[in-house]
């Protein structure tokens, strides 16, 4: 069974996964690779839209037939949740620039942690710095939608972020946020450390979900782990999830420079492409224990 005949299901993988980096030279073959997997698109790690040939990744995926989705964030200086104004306007020009360069790279989805600094907190966000945030970024998530791209924000554990550990959180975030066009994007790593119930917190959001991306305990396989992604996947579908899935792992010699901001520490795996396709199959066992994956497997067998 195809990943395409599981339910059509539309799935990324994101590059840091596989390469250092974002060289258009060294994603073709990678990209390309993907493809034959069943992926249908590639998430890029947060790139400077002033040092990134853009027109170069762009043809890059084109190439490979797999579309980009971009990252946005935030730092020292540019800051949404920032008390300072001209910290929080640097923050918010950074948006926009970052959704002007999903648009030059031809991706339709932004993603990342635009509402805040990355990394450990060291206190709790402040009521006045969420809503100033997510006020920043539901304007950000208008203008990304009036040129055709979807803005989605992550939820982060506690040791990452203290704005957003939840999905009750996120809802929360959203409505703050004014838009619409604003959805989230949740992690199955990041929801099993500060969820009780992964298919409650999926279930809870479900309406405002884009993206939920499928990542293990140890970074590694999402075959080898503490997580049933099978189970996961299988659930959201059962209650309705029809949104973009994506495949996230981290291995230290894989990563490069993010090594050590994301405390990637091991090697839980050498081959890239062996990860990508162990994702796959783990995302057709979840595809096939799902009802709407049942479903189809019985209509193919009727149509025989």
């Amino acid at each position: 069974m195809s990943i395409d005949s599981a339910g059509e299901l539309d799935l990324a993988c994101h590059v840091s996964a596989l390469v250092a980096g974002a060289d258009p030279d060294e994603l073709v073959p990678l990209l390309g690779e993907l493809r034959l997997l069943g992926y249908r698109r590639g998430v890029l790690p947060p790139l400077d839209p002033a040092a990134t040939d853009a027109a170069a990744l762009r043809r890059a995926f084109v190439e490979a037939g797999l579309s980009p989705v971009a990252m946005a964030g935030q730092s020292p200086g540019a800051n949404v949740a920032s008390a300072d104004d001209a910290e929080s306007r640097a923050g918010s020009d950074a948006l926009r620039a970052a959704v002007d360069f999903a648009c030059a790279i031809g991706a339709d989805q932004l993603g990342g942690v635009p509402y805040g600094l990355f990394g450990p907190p060291g206190a709790p966000t402040s009521r006045d710095d969420l809503a100033r945030a997510a006020r920043a970024v539901g304007r950000a998530a208008d203008y990304a939608a009036d040129r055709g791209v979807m803005m989605t924000f992550e939820v982060l554990n506690r040791y990452e972020t203290s704005a957003v550990n939840t999905a009750a959180q996120a809802v929360e975030f959203a409505d703050l946020s004014e838009s619409d066009n604003l959805l989230i994007h949740l992690d199955t790593f990041h929801m099993a450390i500060e969820e009780a119930d992964i298919a409650a917190a999926i279930r809870l959001a479900l309406p405002r979900i884009g993206y939920l991306e499928l990542g293990q305990s140890g970074r590694g396989l999402l075959s080898t782990g503490v997580i049933d992604i099978a189970d996961v996947i299988s659930r959201a579908l059962d209650d309705g999830y029809t949104g973009r899935w994506g495949i996230e792992a981290f291995s230290r010699p894989l990563v490069g420079e993010a090594a050590d901001m994301l405390a990637i520490w091991r090697t839980p795996y050498t081959d890239p492409l062996a990860l990508a396709s162990d994702a796959i199959e783990v995302v057709r066992k979840g595809w096939a224990q799902s009802a709407p994956g049942r479903r189809a497997q019985r209509l193919s067998r009727a149509s025989r």
